[in-house]
């Protein structure tokens, strides 16, 4: 029997391949509205991300979830994700 693949993502923040459970997924909605998904089922264009401040900080000071994303993100946006990210780690 054939190993299980595991599905590999790219880090925006640090750039590094990780496996996809090891990382957080952040969604474009449809709507325009982005937001942290923890369970990686919310429809609509993703981007992942270490669930390490460190790399969130990288991603923000670089805005690479701007350019995988071609939108401006609010402040307001990152403050509501650094809560969540510290709640959930």
């Amino acid at each position: 029997m054939k190993p299980k693949k595991i599905p590999m993502r790219m880090c925006v923040g640090c750039r590094e391949m990780k496996p996809k459970k090891d990382l957080i997924r952040v969604v474009k909605s449809p709507e325009g509205e982005i937001s942290l998904d923890f369970t990686g089922k919310k429809s609509g264009r993703g981007a992942y991300i270490c669930r390490s401040a460190e790399c969130f900080g990288k991603a923000r000071k670089a805005r690479c979830l701007e350019k995988a994303f071609s939108c401006r993100i609010d402040d307001s946006i990152y403050e509501v994700m650094a809560d969540e990210l510290q709640k959930n780690s």
